[in-house]
């Protein structure tokens, strides 16, 4: 598979993953541009796979290193590393988005940085990275980069739970509380939702398959935001 924006080698190199190239060219292949390059093959299987990759290293990390802890916090603790937001800040911290494959219409629309887009091609790597080099160099990629995630309990806690986060961290700083507007667009089977999220003077926009996604995108961006200048 040919066209990814300046080949492999750069990402691979980011990666620290010896990574069949196909598989990765593959893995960073979204079906919008594959439906409009001849119905070519996409990341969606790697991606399913990616998944379980992911859950199993970080269920796996979770329980043998904290034996303290019950199901409920083991559950609240791995929710906040597979969540589409957490991957999203994982997969902009390698620069996932610039050698993404993506359609028109994405491109346009700013899909190298939307969070939906980051996160599923984020797993999708995993599960090249299990079929290329194998479970254990798959299992040592999840665990280095999500590893921040976990080592900052505040990141944690809003990768987990960015609404209330952000509303926690905005009373904080005498700000006014979050206010959300959503709006959608696209046909019924792929419908898109674009969130806007004003807190005082900042105004941050999140995308997802859902109002609730877009929703807790957009609070990310802006809990970031915030946290950076304060």
């Amino acid at each position: 598979m040919t066209g990814v924006p300046g080949g492999t080698a750069p990402l691979a190199e980011k990666l620290r993953v010896d990574i069949d190239p196909e598989l990765l060219a593959l893995a960073l292949t979204h079906r919008s541009y594959a439906y409009e390059h001849g119905a070519i093959p996409h990341n969606e299987r790697l991606e399913f796979l990616g998944d379980s990759v992911l859950g199993q290293a970080v269920t796996v990390m979770l329980f043998t290193t904290h034996p303290g802890l019950d199901e409920g916090q083991l559950a609240k603790r791995r929710a906040s590393v597979v969540s589409t937001v957490a991957l999203a800040e994982v997969a902009r911290g390698i620069g996932l988005g610039e050698h993404l494959l993506l359609g028109r219409g994405e491109e346009q629309t700013g899909g190298r940085d939307k969070d939906s887009i980051l996160a599923d091609t984020m797993e999708a790597v995993f599960g090249a990275t299990y079929l290329s080099a194998g479970p254990e160099a798959a299992t040592e990629l999840v665990l280095r980069l999500t590893k921040p995630l976990l080592a900052d309990p505040e990141r944690y806690g809003a990768a987990m739970d960015p609404k209330t986060s952000l509303q926690e961290l905005a009373a904080r700083l005498g700000s006014t509380p979050p206010s959300y507007s959503v709006t959608s667009s696209g046909p019924d089977h792929d419908r898109r939702f674009t969130a806007t999220v004003e807190v005082g003077d900042v105004s941050m926009t999140g995308d997802g398959t859902s109002k609730k996604t877009a929703e807790m995108a957009a609070a990310l961006s802006a809990w970031r935001l915030l946290s950076e200048s304060a």
